[in-house]
């Protein structure tokens, strides 16, 4: 099993998989949609990554605002949340991603890509953050095999 982890945006998803030992995350891809309402082919797009890498858990980066409240981003990446769980049947933990786009830029700036260039793996790299993030913070559990029922949101 692999697991998911996503950056959902306004008009991306990036995406990131572990590795099947669950250890680490490799960005894979931006997912891109001409509006924001339009989600079709977003989540067809990640069924049919879901069937191909054998992902059995998604982690899904929650954008808080830095004093704790959900905003509006927020609220729609939670809609997110239930049309992503509803269409896969898989298990959907939400993950605290405040600042994961000023890590992945970061990231960019080392690796000497462009600044115009950013829009072309922000997002990815991002997901990788959040997924990294996860696997690094829940590698005992990780380790104990526990099934997907076992899985719990903190």
């Amino acid at each position: 099993m692999r697991i998911m982890g996503l950056d959902f945006g306004g008009k991306t998803c990036g995406v990131a998989l572990s590795d099947p030992l669950m250890i680490t995350a490799q960005p894979l891809e931006i997912i891109r949609r001409d509006r924001e309402n339009k989600l079709r082919r977003t989540l067809a797009r990640i069924e049919e990554l879901i069937i191909e890498y054998e992902v059995g858990l998604i982690i899904l980066g929650l954008p808080l605002n830095m004093d704790d409240t959900q905003g509006e981003r927020a609220r729609k990446t939670l809609e997110f949340k239930e049309d992503l769980h509803r269409r896969t049947g898989l298990p959907v933990i939400m993950s605290d991603e405040r600042l994961t786009t000023v890590e992945a830029e970061e990231i960019m700036k080392k690796q000497g890509i462009p600044r115009d260039k950013f829009h072309d793996y922000v997002d990815m790299i991002a997901a990788g953050i959040i997924l990294s993030d996860y696997l690094e913070n829940h590698r005992e559990q990780l380790r104990e095999g526990l099934s997907r029922f076992e899985w719990e949101e903190e």
